[in-house]
């Protein structure tokens, strides 16, 4: 289990141990003549011995959370975990803070992996909140639950205890990826990669999260004892070619690309890497021609057919961009993107009401796709109908839905933003836009509709930065198409 081994075991003398010292203060219905002889049982490891002392006494007292808690740290010498676990929770029922059987019954439950353990290690925090071993055990649970915004305050506390277990200390990474703190992540996985430096898997996680952070120069590094082997693997290639691409490195990105598909030719992630390179530099026929080469050996990749579409699109070849998202959507009928391409390709030959009626059709059968729904209200929203139309209560309608079904799509926060401020409902469209902006931060019209509706309510203050931005943003679209052209693939 991940990250088992980074946090402190409770032995069973540990817990007998605290029997003894517990002994003074417990209640008067105890048979205090019997304590000594059921911890020296405990002590030698006799069991059995202790059980037959243990249950007359409970017969005698019901009531004493220590004998309960006695008679579980016999049952778990016995390997009897679910005997065990009943005796500690009936001690806890008694003495809710009592602290051998909370401490054994946490280390059942962690070792199971079960997050039972949460609540009852959180009783322990508040008793003891520089409990390192506790912090340590609930960041690994919340972990295993995918609760990395709860996991990682309790990481950061116990960073000391688990900077040597390099499984708690990739756990930690993964859920600062999570949280989207790269910064932070790099830190961690360093440190992860330097207890163990042969470790390809984490060498490679670390490449990507530099690349994450917008750091490929960082990433290449990183790999460079991965791409110095006779044979790379094909993830490490991949990864190299996103590196020598975000570094303006297009022909080595193209070339380890190239090197990759020959290993693996059926791999359909390397062809649409492939494509996504001819699309950023407008080498839409080249882009093409590697899709046909993938469709050959994966004649039934709905991906490909996808990607290929969107090629197509871009060479105005709108019928055989369509015919390709129709393919797409047929292989894949889960895949709405394919249908909202197609509604975009006609929308793309001005034939909104072709666009709309592709659309609509779809969310016939599916009512709550959320990327139908955007496209829906997107397509509509070019219409510029007045608030008062049905076309516009619509469009509105569905970009409300689409963000209530889907809160993490941006597009459709950024439609409803811009709906809002057309329907002079101000401070919903600065909420709007600034949700579709946490989203896509190089989103040009969100920040300007955000300008907008900012100056409608009065609230200015933001205005002069965000028109900086709109105009860096500007200056940087233009810099992207030169650099675009800068590079074109060829045949």
């Amino acid at each position: 289990m991940t990250g088992l081994d980074a946090v402190r075991k409770f032995h069973l003398f540990l817990l007998v141990g605290l029997f003894i010292f517990c002994i003074p203060g417990i209640s008067a219905q105890r048979p205090e003549e019997q304590f000594p002889a059921i911890v020296s049982a405990l002590q030698n490891q006799q069991f059995d011995e202790a059980l037959a002392l243990i249950l007359p006494a409970l017969k005698a007292a019901p009531g004493n959370a220590q004998l309960w808690a006695m008679r579980g740290a016999a049952y778990r010498g016995k390997g009897n975990t679910k005997d065990a676990l009943e005796s500690f929770r009936h001690a806890l029922k008694i003495s809710p803070n009592y602290i051998p059987a909370l401490e054994a019954a946490i280390q059942i439950e962690f070792e199971a992996g079960n997050p039972a353990a949460i609540p009852l290690l959180e009783r322990v925090l508040r008793s003891r909140p520089n409990d390192l071993t506790s912090h340590a055990m609930l960041a690994v649970l919340e972990y295993q639950q995918k609760n990395c915004s709860a996991a990682v305050p309790h990481f950061e506390k116990a960073e000391s205890l688990l900077e040597s277990k390099s499984p708690a200390m990739h756990a930690y990474a993964v859920c600062l990826v999570k949280e989207k703190q790269y910064n932070r992540a790099l830190k961690i996985f360093q440190h992860s990669l330097a207890l163990n430096p042969d470790d390809e898997k984490e060498r490679r996680l670390l490449a990507s999260v530099e690349l994450m952070a917008k750091e490929p120069n960082y990433a290449l590094t990183t790999l460079q004892p991965l791409l110095q082997k006779s044979s790379p693997d094909i993830e490490t290639l991949e990864l190299a070619s996103s590196a020598y691409e975000a570094n303006k490195d297009t022909d080595r990105a193209v070339s380890t690309l190239r090197q990759a598909i020959l290993l693996d030719p059926q791999n359909v992630n390397l062809y649409l890497d492939f494509a996504n390179i001819c699309y950023a530099h407008g080498s839409f026929k080249v882009g093409i021609d590697v899709i046909n080469d993938g469709l050959a050996l994966q004649p039934n990749a709905a991906p490909l057919y996808f990607a290929r579409g969107v090629l197509y699109v871009q060479r105005s070849e709108y019928e055989k961009g369509e015919a390709d998202f129709e393919k797409a959507y047929e292989l894949d009928p889960t895949q709405s993107l394919s249908v909202a391409a197609q509604g975009l390709a006609a929308a793309q030959q001005h034939d909104i009401t072709r666009a709309l009626q592709t659309i609509k059709d779809s969310l016939a059968k599916k009512p709550n796709d959320p990327v139908l729904l955007y496209m829906l209200a997107d397509i509509l929203s070019t219409k510029n109908a007045g608030p008062d139309t049905d076309e516009f209560k619509l469009a509105l309608h569905s970009a409300q839905k689409a963000v209530e079904l889907q809160p993490s799509l941006g597009v459709a926060h950024a439609v409803l933003g811009k709906l809002y401020l057309q329907s002079e409902q101000y401070k919903e469209s600065v909420s709007e836009c600034r949700k579709a902006l946490e989203s896509d931060p190089n989103d040009q019209q969100s920040v300007y509709h955000l300008i907008q509706a900012l100056r409608k309510t009065g609230n200015t203050a933001d205005i002069p930065q965000l028109l900086k931005r709109f105009a860096s943003l500007r200056e940087q679209a233009q810099e992207k198409d030169k650099e675009r052209s800068k590079y074109k693939l060829v045949d």
